[in-house]
């Protein structure tokens, strides 16, 4: 019996995908639920698995885009597995594993050092060192190839700096994922009217609660009490408060939200992945830091499905990873507000009078001016600051133990 394996459908709004790599060859034979590749929708990266086991025909080629519903492999199941083959077939990325290499070159005579095959004669050499000109750039008349005096003479500088180094270049496609990413990013800054603020955070605070409580509360939960949490629920906080921020535009109407979807943002394999914190408002340190860790692992490794990404009312992204000192991030459409972590460095500032030395983190908020205005996204921020610098009190009700489950 023949099958005909469709692509199933990633989830809602998703029409098609594109091969990105298959994982076995055409005539191989296939265990039911083995990955046979894998496909990028406009949202993720998705493992096809077999349907049944078989010798496999592939109907499509990596690279390229196929409807959902379309057939792109034929399974038949009737096919005796081979035998003395092992339980799974053997597949590509299990031949990328490095391999002996037989010492097929042949062996080369050694030559005779002469002035051929490029190189100039002293005379040539002197002219060209004169001029400014490497040799590689002047294509000899001599014997061999090499280059004359008259080479050399007759050699014209070029009109940028002269260099041996390589000059190649590649080209690939980008995936479906990027593509649409890209779509997103321009569509952000086309069709919204984006405006960013900034402000500055001490850090002081949050530093000496993680260094008395971050060796128990990973000791007890398991976790790392790290800085997403405290984010979190300052941003959650200052949502309940600016409640503008929690919306997006929908037509001619403003549609608002009374829970908080936090998007947070992820590099992955594939590139950026936006993963959604479900609930914030309702979760714990704990819970953030159990979930953050939980979405994280899941977009680095490939495994993140359509509907963990799909949603978020608010988008928190962290820059500061990376080394960014400061940094104006591009809404996550359809939502209005996006928040920018950045790196956190010892810089002098002014405490009770005087000059003291603090970690300090810059923030950004980049905001639809169409529904944000000036007083609530500025509000907004100097809320999380707030929370930020005093976590104990307006984050925790001043029981930290009791906050952080301990």
């Amino acid at each position: 019996m023949i099958l005909e394996m469709k692509v199933p459908s990633p989830g809602e709004s998703i029409t098609e995908v594109e091969i990105a790599e298959w994982l076995v060859q055409d005539g191989d034979y296939v265990e039911k639920d083995q990955a046979i590749a894998e496909v990028d929708s406009d949202k993720a990266t998705l493992e096809l698995p077999a349907e049944e086991s078989g010798i496999i025909t592939l109907k499509a080629e990596e690279g390229d885009a196929v409807a959902v519903g379309e057939v792109v492999c034929l399974i038949d199941t009737s096919a005796e597995k081979p035998a003395g083959s092992d339980t799974k077939t053997e597949s590509k990325a299990e031949e990328k594993k490095e391999a002996p290499k037989k010492d097929t070159a042949k062996p080369v005579e050694a030559k005779k050092e002469t002035y051929a095959s490029g190189t100039p004669s002293p005379a040539a050499k002197k002219i060209l060192d004169e001029k400014g000109i490497a040799s590689s750039a002047v294509k000899g008349s001599g014997r061999d190839g090499r280059i004359t005096k008259e080479d050399a003479v007759n050699a014209v500088p070029s009109m940028g700096t002269p260099t041996g180094g390589s000059r190649g270049e590649s080209r690939s496609k980008l995936s479906m994922l990027r593509r649409k990413v890209a779509e997103r990013l321009v569509a952000a800054k086309n069709e919204t009217a984006m405006l960013t603020t900034f402000n500055e955070v001490d850090m002081s605070p949050i530093f000496a609660l993680r260094k008395e409580y971050k060796e128990t509360f990973k000791a007890k939960h398991g976790v790392s009490l790290g800085f997403m949490s405290f984010f979190t629920k300052a941003v959650v906080r200052a949502l309940e408060m600016y409640p503008a921020v929690n919306s997006m535009i929908d037509g001619k109407e403003m549609l608002s939200y009374d829970f908080c979807d936090i998007s947070i943002a992820v590099s992955g394999p594939k590139g950026l992945m936006v993963p959604v914190i479900r609930n914030a408002e309702n979760l714990t340190f704990r819970g953030v830091e159990s979930e953050v860790k939980r979405l994280a692992i899941r977009a680095r490794e490939g495994e993140i499905t359509v509907d963990e990404m799909t949603g978020g009312t608010f988008t928190i992204t962290n820059g500061g990873v990376f080394g960014s000192m400061l940094s104006t991030p591009i809404i996550n459409p359809p939502q209005s507000a996006i928040l920018g972590m950045h790196n956190i460095v010892e810089r002098p500032i002014v405490k009770d009078g005087a000059v003291a030395i603090a970690p300090i983190m810059y923030v950004a908020l980049s905001y639809d001016h169409r529904i944000i205005d000036g007083k609530e996204s500025v509000g907004f921020l100097v809320a999380v600051k707030e929370a930020l610098e005093n976590p104990q009190e307006l984050l925790m009700d001043d029981n930290v133990t009791k906050a952080l489950e301990l």
